[in-house]
């Protein structure tokens, strides 16, 4: 007899939809075999559990009995989480695209039998409104589609499929490619063009934080000492510290803003988002002395630590945007309910906060500081957290949004490189700790073989792996290294990127697909280097391969970043700008900075808390002692302690400085470059 089937599935999303009346099926052959037994069309719809409007089509359709009745009558029903299962929505999200629409999350696509694509949308309400038709009318006309003009559905299958075989080979030569460092100024200044000058940002609504588009901006002020960089970054991380964006009482920032002011967001929090947005603080900070920036990257990690870690030593993905049905209610205000809470002392929080009796957000308040952007002084700002730890107290007795508690290998890995980065410039050995202890658990996940496995909840291990997580753990594991010393982390990296190239490189063209050798449940293997909400793996990796090669001489490395790179950037410089990634890997080749020290004790320590503190992108730090020395053919191969006493020094291409004793003079020296 059918049934739901998702109530054996492990993924909080999954498990959302165990009661609909739909008869829904997880991914695998069992569903397509039974689409291809009754000749019915799939009908897949990919989501992730913090989303908004994935919970607003559940409610209106999927548990509607009319609409799942309808769609148990003509559809085989399979139901996707995106997050555990990045490489099939990846394939269908450019299926919708090559239609000519817009990508978006419910993604709700119909195949044939054999997995094809031939028709899409996203959010689809009950009835027509808004522009958008009925669901139950786009079920039958499609359903009737499939069953009257076959030969119209292969047409449409066979021109998709053609495209999408045709994406994911290597990008066609249009252009040179990657030669000189001013080729990234010019695509910096069209990146400038398109930033919102008086909100930060890009322009426009919704706006992303776009972590890795704003280091690409960094990167532009870092090289060319342009103060308009400095500014457009400075600002936009500015402004989503003082928007609605961030959580002012238990912090982290929210996915994106609805409005062009950083006011209302749609309120998931992600773990991907907060781990990128900390090593941003981290490196702007560092060079700048914000104090704001320094504040919001602590206040982060400790809610990360404290909401998101797990028992395993790992953190949950996301914290959904619903709560009682609602969306942000457990995190906005009435003027009533600040007064209750603070009493007298509501009278000085409620300007900066923007707390007022009409609100600011669907007659509620979401809590801000746009009209108070700088730290006031620290009597005032001591007092407003005394309030906001009063107002935390009485937020923590609400209905909390859920936690989607599934352990994904690449978005642990960008909280890992944060957490261990942040720790090394801060002296803090907890966030450190925290860090190797999350890498150790992943590095135990991995199958006989030593491959990484993408997904994990109550002890159950999804089957799978994807580039991300092998970009995204190699990247972690070398900021270990150079947070801590540890050589295995080192060792680590190298393995992992031994098994990257082996189920994931292109031996025919060079870079990265995104799925597996061995993985059967996709028709095409998509790659690419767009960066979007995550990091793409081939941008990620390219820079890995740069700190590989020059953290141990293998010119192996260096040959397989330079491919990469070469491969996305022979595509026309106007697709430049969605590559940020590809581009601060160019970047960093080009111009990396080799700090090695030389040294034990508390000498090599403050030499190495110096380094740290810099937050330079483009800065490797190395170190030779009793279980280190550098590979040969290394600027600093050969050079050793000063008198007895520690020492750093500073390389740059193949020269290097003389031997700095003292931490200042590190850092001076560090500041001039």
């Amino acid at each position: 007899m059918a049934r739901n089937l998702l109530d054996q599935e492990t993924s909080p999303y999954l498990l959302q939809h165990k009661d609909n009346p739909v008869h829904w099926h997880p991914w695998g052959e069992d569903a397509f075999a039974a689409a291809k037994a009754a000749d019915k069309p799939v009908l897949l719809s990919i989501g992730y559990a913090a989303c908004h409007w994935c919970h607003v089509m559940a409610h209106e359709c999927f548990e509607a009995p009319e609409i799942a009745g309808l769609m148990n009558d003509k559809f085989i029903n399979i139901k996707v989480d995106r997050e555990e299962r990045p490489e099939i929505d990846a394939i269908y999200m450019s299926a919708l695209t090559m239609m000519g629409q817009h990508g978006g999350w419910p993604l709700t696509m119909f195949l044939t039998p054999d997995k094809k694509p031939y028709y899409g949308g996203t959010y689809f309400p009950p009835t027509a409104r808004h522009g958008l038709p009925g669901f139950p009318d786009v079920l039958t006309g499609i359903a009737n589609l499939y069953d009257e003009q076959r030969d119209r559905v292969l047409e449409n299958v066979a021109a998709l499929t053609n495209s999408l075989e045709n994406a994911a080979l290597a990008p066609p030569k249009q252009h040179a490619g990657l030669y000189d460092r001013s080729q990234l100024d010019a695509v910096a200044e069209q990146a400038l063009s398109i930033m919102d000058p008086v909100h930060g940002g890009t322009q426009g609504a919704p706006k992303f934080p776009q972590p890795v588009f704003l280091s690409f901006l960094w990167r532009a002020y870092l090289r060319t000492k342009d103060k308009k960089y400095l500014d457009a970054v400075t600002l936009t991380l500015t402004h989503i510290s003082g928007g609605g964006i961030y959580d002012h009482l238990g912090g982290g920032y929210a996915r994106y803003s609805t409005d062009k002011i950083w006011l209302a967001p749609h309120f998931e929090k992600m773990l991907y988002d907060n781990a990128q947005i900390i090593e941003l603080l981290m490196q702007v900070g560092a060079a700048t002395g914000n104090e704001l920036f320094e504040l919001r990257l602590r206040e982060t990690i400790a809610w990360a630590l404290r909401e998101l870690a797990t028992d395993e030593g790992a953190f949950a993905g996301t914290l959904d945007a619903d709560s009682e049905g609602e969306e942000g209610t457990f995190y906005v205000w009435s003027e009533a309910e600040i007064d209750d809470v603070l009493g007298q002392a509501a009278d000085k929080f409620k300007p900066v906060y923007d707390v007022t009796p009409g609100g600011n957000w669907e007659g509620k308040t979401i809590l801000n500081r746009l009209n108070s952007l700088d730290l006031l002084n620290s009597e005032a700002e001591t007092a407003l957290k005394v309030s906001r730890d009063k107002l935390l107290a009485a937020r923590d007795r609400r209905i909390r949004p859920g936690l989607d508690d599934k352990l994904l290998t690449d978005w642990n890995g960008m909280m890992i490189a944060a957490l261990a980065s942040a720790g090394a410039m801060f002296g803090e050995a907890d966030w450190i700790v925290a860090a190797t202890r999350a890498l150790e658990y992943f590095a135990g996940l991995a199958d006989q073989k030593g491959r990484l496995r993408h997904s994990a909840r109550g002890g159950i291990i999804q089957n799978n792996h994807v580039l991300d997580d092998y970009a995204q753990m190699i990247r972690a594991a070398l900021a270990l290294y150079q947070a801590a010393g540890n050589t295995a982390h080192l060792a680590q990296a190298v393995d992992w990127a031994r098994i990257a190239k082996e189920d994931f490189w292109d031996d025919k063209d060079g870079g990265y697909f995104l799925s597996g050798i061995d993985n059967t449940d996709v028709f095409v293997r998509t790659r690419s280097a767009i960066d979007n909400a995550t990091p793409s793996g081939n941008g990620t990796m390219a820079e890995n391969l740069a700190r590989l090669y020059f953290l141990t001489g293998q010119q192996s490395y260096r040959d397989d970043a330079d491919a990469v790179i070469d491969l996305f950037a022979r595509l026309a410089p106007e697709n430049y700008l969605n590559m940020p990634g590809i581009l601060n890997a160019f970047d960093f080749l080009c111009a990396s900075i080799q700090v090695v020290i030389a040294g034990e004790g508390e000498g090599a320590d403050r030499l190495l808390a110096a380094a740290h503190r810099t937050g330079h992108p483009n800065m490797i730090i190395d170190r030779v002692g009793p279980d280190r020395d550098l590979p040969d053919g290394h600027p600093a191969a050969g050079k050793a302690l000063v008198d007895g006493k520690a020492a750093a020094y500073i390389c740059i291409g193949v020269t290097c400085s003389l031997p700095l004793n003292d931490a200042q003079s590190l850092k001076d020296a560090l500041g001039q470059l």
